[in-house]
């Protein structure tokens, strides 16, 4: 069972309630596989074998999704149709893209995303990559952040912003996701959590959350649940706010961080090719 020592008090400043504040205790996986305790009232026992509890959405939180939903509209409509009309023009095929995500206590449903990607591509190197960061304790860097063919132009400015995720305002509309939770996961990602991992689909998924705001692609993939599932266990509607305020700022820092690491890529691919001893053959013709 997988426990976090961290104040459950989140009025406390979440800056404070970092990953490195996070510490986590580990049982034999045989001890966590005792049968979930029968229902209570407020409480409904989770089908994804963490033999816990999984608490209801609280109603404060549907309250506030379709709040802030509504009095963002004015905002949100022109930027979907600019974005829908831009993956229109760059790249042919659908302008959505539907993918099955393990939800709240483990139910699956269809998650919306604008597509960023060309069509029928192969998905196999992005397993790959998925299946490295779980076993490496390295930070969870994009597999587009060094270039990747697969997506459309224009796709990496969209997913570097977050824009890609705006049609996943029907998930929260239809119950599916918060605007505050654990990103949702795919069913092959979830087969490859540890059951005390688990746990992070304790709340509802959400588009962003604690783990967004505290580091993101500079944690590792240990921290990013440590972090998800903290905020299952402290989840209050300060909570939401804060990490609501702290998105923006989040995302353009991560924005200018993208460019300048692209920069330097840039940079050194110009030194090594001005290095190029005269008359080398170029591998691709």
């Amino acid at each position: 069972m997988q426990t976090v020592d961290a104040s459950t008090d989140p009025s406390g400043p979440l800056a404070e309630l970092s990953a490195s504040h996070l510490r986590v205790c580990r049982e034999p996986a045989s001890q966590a596989k005792a049968e979930a305790p029968s229902p209570k009232a407020g409480t409904v026992s989770t089908d994804t074998g963490t033999g816990t509890c999984c608490p209801a959405i609280p109603q404060w939180k549907r309250v506030l999704d379709i709040t802030c939903i509504f009095l963002s509209l004015p905002f949100c409509l022109p930027v979907v149709m600019l974005v829908a009309l831009w993956i229109k023009l760059a790249s042919p095929g659908p302008i959505l893209f539907r993918q099955e995500r393990v939800g709240h206590r483990g139910r699956r449903f269809l998650v919306f995303k604008f597509r960023t990607m060309k069509v029928n591509v192969e998905t196999q190197s992005h397993e790959r990559h998925l299946e490295q960061l779980i076993h490496a304790n390295c930070p969870m860097t994009k597999l587009d952040a060094s270039g990747d063919p697969r997506i459309i132009l224009g796709g990496r400015i969209l997913r570097a912003l977050g824009l890609d995720e705006l049609p996943q305002l029907f998930n929260v509309l239809r119950g599916e996701m918060s605007l505050v939770g654990p990103r949702p996961c795919t069913p092959n990602e979830f087969a490859r959590f540890q059951l005390s991992q688990r746990e992070r689909v304790n709340a509802a998924p959400g588009l962003t959350g604690y783990w967004q705001v505290n580091g993101k692609n500079k944690t590792t993939f240990t921290e990013m649940i440590d972090m998800d599932i903290f905020y299952t266990k402290n989840m209050s509607l300060w909570l939401d706010l804060t990490i609501m305020l702290r998105t923006f700022p989040a995302v353009v820092t991560q924005v200018i961080e993208a460019r300048v690491a692209a920069h330097g890529r840039t940079r050194t691919s110009a030194g090594d090719c001005a290095n190029k001893p005269a008359g080398s053959a170029s591998p691709l013709r």
